[in-house]
Protein backbone atom coordinates (compact mmCIF):
# COMPACT_ATOMS: atom_id res chain seq x y z
CA UNK A 1 0.00 0.00 0.00
CA UNK A 2 1.60 3.29 -1.28
CA UNK A 3 -0.18 5.95 0.63
CA UNK A 4 -0.61 8.70 -2.06
CA UNK A 5 -0.77 11.38 0.99
CA UNK A 6 2.32 10.40 2.85
CA UNK A 7 4.08 13.46 3.80
CA UNK A 8 7.79 13.27 2.80
CA UNK A 9 8.99 12.88 6.44
CA UNK A 10 8.64 10.75 9.30
CA UNK A 11 8.22 13.68 11.81
CA UNK A 12 5.48 12.74 14.36
CA UNK A 13 2.11 14.53 14.58
CA UNK A 14 2.33 16.97 17.91
CA UNK A 15 -0.13 19.30 19.84
CA UNK A 16 0.88 22.58 17.94
CA UNK A 17 0.07 19.97 14.55
CA UNK A 18 -3.28 18.61 15.72
CA UNK A 19 -4.32 19.61 19.26
CA UNK A 20 -6.24 22.48 18.57
CA UNK A 21 -7.93 20.18 16.38
CA UNK A 22 -8.87 17.46 18.91
CA UNK A 23 -12.35 18.10 19.20
CA UNK A 24 -13.08 18.34 15.41
CA UNK A 25 -10.97 15.17 14.92
CA UNK A 26 -13.20 12.96 16.81
CA UNK A 27 -16.55 14.56 14.87
CA UNK A 28 -15.24 15.11 11.44
CA UNK A 29 -13.07 12.22 10.88
CA UNK A 30 -14.15 9.05 8.93
CA UNK A 31 -14.38 6.28 11.03
CA UNK A 32 -13.11 2.65 10.28
CA UNK A 33 -15.28 0.30 7.70
CA UNK A 34 -17.54 -2.29 9.32
CA UNK A 35 -15.75 -5.07 6.83
CA UNK A 36 -12.43 -4.01 7.80
CA UNK A 37 -13.20 -4.16 11.56
CA UNK A 38 -14.12 -7.67 11.30
CA UNK A 39 -11.25 -8.17 9.54
CA UNK A 40 -9.26 -7.40 12.36
CA UNK A 41 -11.60 -9.00 15.03
CA UNK A 42 -11.14 -12.40 12.65
CA UNK A 43 -7.55 -12.33 13.20
CA UNK A 44 -7.73 -12.83 17.05
CA UNK A 45 -9.70 -15.88 16.52
CA UNK A 46 -8.71 -18.66 18.97
CA UNK A 47 -6.35 -16.26 20.86
CA UNK A 48 -8.07 -16.48 24.72
CA UNK A 49 -6.61 -12.93 25.62
CA UNK A 50 -6.33 -10.72 23.17
CA UNK A 51 -4.23 -7.82 23.94
CA UNK A 52 -4.71 -4.60 21.40
CA UNK A 53 -1.78 -2.06 20.97
CA UNK A 54 -3.03 1.16 18.65
CA UNK A 55 -0.37 2.99 17.38
CA UNK A 56 -0.73 7.04 16.23
CA UNK A 57 -4.75 6.32 17.82
CA UNK A 58 -5.59 9.58 17.77
CA UNK A 59 -9.18 10.07 19.38
CA UNK A 60 -9.15 6.57 19.44
CA UNK A 61 -11.64 5.04 16.07
CA UNK A 62 -9.87 1.50 15.84
CA UNK A 63 -9.96 0.18 19.64
CA UNK A 64 -14.14 2.56 19.89
CA UNK A 65 -14.69 0.41 16.77
CA UNK A 66 -13.45 -2.97 17.77
CA UNK A 67 -14.34 -3.05 21.54
CA UNK A 68 -17.99 -3.92 20.39
CA UNK A 69 -16.96 -6.74 18.07
CA UNK A 70 -13.98 -8.14 19.74
CA UNK A 71 -15.73 -8.66 23.17
CA UNK A 72 -12.79 -10.52 24.31
CA UNK A 73 -10.23 -7.63 24.50
CA UNK A 74 -8.56 -7.89 27.68
CA UNK A 75 -6.24 -4.76 27.23
CA UNK A 76 -5.90 -1.91 25.14
CA UNK A 77 -2.20 -0.35 24.57
CA UNK A 78 -3.23 3.82 22.94
CA UNK A 79 -0.23 5.36 21.74
CA UNK A 80 0.09 9.28 20.80
CA UNK A 81 2.44 12.01 20.70
CA UNK A 82 -0.45 14.18 20.97
CA UNK A 83 -1.86 14.66 24.42
CA UNK A 84 -5.41 16.12 23.57
CA UNK A 85 -5.91 13.40 21.30
CA UNK A 86 -5.01 10.65 24.02
CA UNK A 87 -7.29 11.86 26.38
CA UNK A 88 -10.05 12.42 24.00
CA UNK A 89 -9.18 8.78 23.16
CA UNK A 90 -9.20 7.44 26.59
CA UNK A 91 -13.09 9.45 26.98
CA UNK A 92 -14.59 7.84 23.53
CA UNK A 93 -13.68 4.23 25.37
CA UNK A 94 -14.72 4.64 29.10
CA UNK A 95 -18.31 4.08 28.24
CA UNK A 96 -17.17 1.02 26.35
CA UNK A 97 -14.72 -0.96 27.67
CA UNK A 98 -16.31 -2.97 29.95
CA UNK A 99 -13.26 -5.20 32.28
CA UNK A 100 -10.76 -4.49 29.57
CA UNK A 101 -8.32 -1.94 31.47
CA UNK A 102 -6.65 0.44 28.85
CA UNK A 103 -2.91 2.46 29.47
CA UNK A 104 -1.94 5.55 27.32
CA UNK A 105 1.24 6.25 26.41
CA UNK A 106 2.65 9.83 25.37
CA UNK A 107 5.19 9.58 23.18
CA UNK A 108 6.51 8.79 19.73
CA UNK A 109 5.40 5.19 18.55
CA UNK A 110 8.78 3.34 18.20
CA UNK A 111 9.76 3.86 21.90
CA UNK A 112 6.47 2.02 23.22
CA UNK A 113 7.16 -0.06 25.69
CA UNK A 114 4.35 -2.10 27.57
CA UNK A 115 3.75 -0.52 31.24
CA UNK A 116 3.67 -4.07 33.03
CA UNK A 117 4.97 -7.60 31.56
CA UNK A 118 2.11 -9.89 30.55
CA UNK A 119 0.97 -7.39 28.07
CA UNK A 120 2.19 -8.35 25.13
CA UNK A 121 0.03 -7.09 22.04
CA UNK A 122 -1.59 -9.65 19.82
CA UNK A 123 -2.77 -7.11 17.34
CA UNK A 124 -0.54 -3.92 16.56
CA UNK A 125 -2.86 -1.44 14.60
CA UNK A 126 -1.83 1.83 13.13
CA UNK A 127 -4.96 3.81 11.17
CA UNK A 128 -3.51 6.87 8.82
CA UNK A 129 -0.80 7.35 11.00
CA UNK A 130 2.13 5.13 9.94
CA UNK A 131 3.46 7.70 7.67
CA UNK A 132 4.20 10.20 10.45
CA UNK A 133 5.88 7.75 11.95
CA UNK A 134 9.87 6.02 12.00
CA UNK A 135 8.56 2.98 10.20
CA UNK A 136 11.47 0.81 9.92
CA UNK A 137 11.87 1.76 14.39
CA UNK A 138 8.23 1.35 14.87
CA UNK A 139 8.17 -2.23 13.25
CA UNK A 140 11.28 -2.96 15.52
CA UNK A 141 9.47 -2.06 18.26
CA UNK A 142 6.93 -4.14 17.08
CA UNK A 143 9.18 -7.56 17.05
CA UNK A 144 10.78 -6.89 20.47
CA UNK A 145 7.16 -6.70 22.68
CA UNK A 146 4.67 -8.86 20.52
CA UNK A 147 3.06 -11.62 20.76
CA UNK A 148 4.63 -14.91 19.01
CA UNK A 149 1.63 -14.94 16.36
CA UNK A 150 0.82 -11.17 16.89
CA UNK A 151 -0.62 -9.63 13.67
CA UNK A 152 0.17 -6.13 12.54
CA UNK A 153 -2.37 -4.09 10.54
CA UNK A 154 -1.78 -0.85 8.52
CA UNK A 155 -4.53 0.92 7.11
CA UNK A 156 -5.87 4.25 5.27
CA UNK A 157 -7.54 4.98 2.56
CA UNK A 158 -6.09 8.05 1.32
CA UNK A 159 -7.80 12.06 2.12
CA UNK A 160 -9.92 14.58 0.17
CA UNK A 161 -6.49 16.34 -0.78
CA UNK A 162 -6.11 12.58 -3.00
CA UNK A 163 -9.64 11.88 -4.09
CA UNK A 164 -10.32 12.69 -7.69
CA UNK A 165 -13.61 14.78 -8.20
CA UNK A 166 -14.82 17.73 -9.55
CA UNK A 167 -15.59 19.06 -5.98
CA UNK A 168 -12.27 17.61 -4.50
CA UNK A 169 -10.54 18.97 -7.20
CA UNK A 170 -12.42 22.61 -6.78
CA UNK A 171 -11.14 22.48 -3.58
CA UNK A 172 -7.68 22.24 -3.69
CA UNK A 173 -7.70 24.63 -6.29
CA UNK A 174 -9.56 27.01 -3.45
CA UNK A 175 -6.53 26.17 -0.77
CA UNK A 176 -3.65 26.43 -2.96
CA UNK A 177 -4.71 29.70 -4.10
CA UNK A 178 -4.55 30.63 -0.29
CA UNK A 179 -1.14 28.45 0.48
CA UNK A 180 0.36 28.13 -2.64
CA UNK A 181 0.51 25.83 -5.28
CA UNK A 182 2.84 23.53 -2.89
CA UNK A 183 0.67 20.95 -0.61
CA UNK A 184 1.40 21.40 3.01
CA UNK A 185 2.54 18.45 5.24
CA UNK A 186 3.01 18.20 8.82
CA UNK A 187 4.12 21.85 11.09
CA UNK A 188 6.70 23.02 8.38
CA UNK A 189 7.26 22.22 5.11
CA UNK A 190 5.47 20.56 2.20
CA UNK A 191 4.74 17.01 0.88
CA UNK A 192 6.83 15.09 -1.40
CA UNK A 193 6.44 11.55 -3.17
CA UNK A 194 7.27 9.01 -0.79
CA UNK A 195 10.27 6.81 -1.80
CA UNK A 196 9.27 3.78 -0.40
CA UNK A 197 5.84 2.22 0.41
CA UNK A 198 4.67 0.09 3.36
CA UNK A 199 4.86 -3.27 1.47
CA UNK A 200 8.91 -2.24 1.49
CA UNK A 201 8.92 -1.39 4.94
CA UNK A 202 6.92 -4.75 6.01
CA UNK A 203 9.08 -7.19 3.67
CA UNK A 204 12.13 -5.48 5.36
CA UNK A 205 10.68 -6.13 8.77
CA UNK A 206 10.07 -9.43 11.12
CA UNK A 207 6.51 -9.35 9.76
CA UNK A 208 7.33 -9.76 5.85
CA UNK A 209 4.22 -12.12 5.62
CA UNK A 210 1.77 -10.10 4.23
CA UNK A 211 -2.06 -10.22 3.06
CA UNK A 212 -3.30 -7.20 1.20
CA UNK A 213 -7.26 -6.40 1.71
CA UNK A 214 -8.98 -4.23 -0.13
CA UNK A 215 -12.44 -2.91 1.17
CA UNK A 216 -14.51 -0.30 -1.36
CA UNK A 217 -15.92 3.00 0.66
CA UNK A 218 -18.49 4.86 -0.49
CA UNK A 219 -18.52 8.29 1.95
CA UNK A 220 -21.30 11.40 1.75
CA UNK A 221 -20.29 14.57 3.14
CA UNK A 222 -22.40 17.57 3.60
CA UNK A 223 -20.34 20.65 2.69
CA UNK A 224 -20.39 21.73 6.54
CA UNK A 225 -19.00 18.61 7.39
CA UNK A 226 -15.68 18.82 4.88
CA UNK A 227 -15.20 22.07 6.28
CA UNK A 228 -15.04 20.88 9.62
CA UNK A 229 -12.91 17.84 8.40
CA UNK A 230 -10.26 20.27 6.72
CA UNK A 231 -9.28 21.68 10.30
CA UNK A 232 -8.01 18.30 11.16
CA UNK A 233 -6.07 18.17 8.18
CA UNK A 234 -1.83 18.60 7.81
CA UNK A 235 -2.66 20.39 4.31
CA UNK A 236 -5.54 23.08 5.65
CA UNK A 237 -5.32 23.40 9.13
CA UNK A 238 -6.40 26.67 10.36
CA UNK A 239 -2.96 27.85 11.77
CA UNK A 240 -1.64 27.62 8.47
CA UNK A 241 -3.91 30.41 6.95
CA UNK A 242 -3.59 32.73 9.76
CA UNK A 243 -5.77 35.85 9.76
CA UNK A 244 -7.68 34.66 6.29
CA UNK A 245 -8.72 31.65 8.19
CA UNK A 246 -11.88 32.78 8.37
CA UNK A 247 -12.20 33.63 4.64
CA UNK A 248 -11.18 30.70 3.98
CA UNK A 249 -13.96 28.57 5.49
CA UNK A 250 -16.48 31.18 4.24
CA UNK A 251 -14.83 30.43 0.72
CA UNK A 252 -14.76 26.53 1.09
CA UNK A 253 -18.50 26.22 1.97
CA UNK A 254 -19.72 28.41 -0.73
CA UNK A 255 -17.78 26.11 -3.27
CA UNK A 256 -19.32 23.03 -1.63
CA UNK A 257 -22.59 24.74 -1.40
CA UNK A 258 -22.78 25.09 -5.13
CA UNK A 259 -21.04 21.26 -5.84
CA UNK A 260 -23.20 19.40 -3.80
CA UNK A 261 -26.14 17.44 -5.57
CA UNK A 262 -29.04 17.48 -2.66
CA UNK A 263 -27.36 18.75 -0.52
CA UNK A 264 -24.18 16.23 -0.41
CA UNK A 265 -20.63 15.56 -1.55
CA UNK A 266 -19.83 11.33 -2.14
CA UNK A 267 -16.18 10.23 -1.83
CA UNK A 268 -15.77 6.40 -3.74
CA UNK A 269 -12.75 5.20 -1.91
CA UNK A 270 -11.11 2.06 -0.72
CA UNK A 271 -9.94 1.17 2.39
CA UNK A 272 -6.63 -0.81 2.52
CA UNK A 273 -5.96 -3.12 5.26
CA UNK A 274 -1.98 -4.51 5.31
CA UNK A 275 -2.01 -7.59 7.68
CA UNK A 276 1.65 -8.82 8.55
CA UNK A 277 2.95 -11.89 9.95
CA UNK A 278 6.27 -12.88 11.18
CA UNK A 279 6.84 -16.20 8.89
CA UNK A 280 4.91 -18.99 10.27
CA UNK A 281 2.54 -17.23 11.82
CA UNK A 282 -0.91 -18.66 12.21
CA UNK A 283 -3.13 -17.28 9.91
Amino acid sequence: MTRPDQPASAAASDDALFGPEAADYARYRPGVPGAAVHLLAATQHGVPAPVLLDLGTGTGQVPRALLPVLRRLVHIDLVDVNASMLQAARVALEPVRGACTVDVFPGAAHTFAPAEPGRAPTLITCCRSFHWMARPEVLSMADRIAAPHAVVAIMGDGSLWTHEADWTAALRELIQSYLGDDRRAGTRGTYAEPGRSYQDDLADSAFSEVTEHHFPVTRTWTPEDVVGYLRTTSFARPALFAGRHHAFEAAALRLLQDHAGDGVLTEDTVFTVLLARRPGGAA
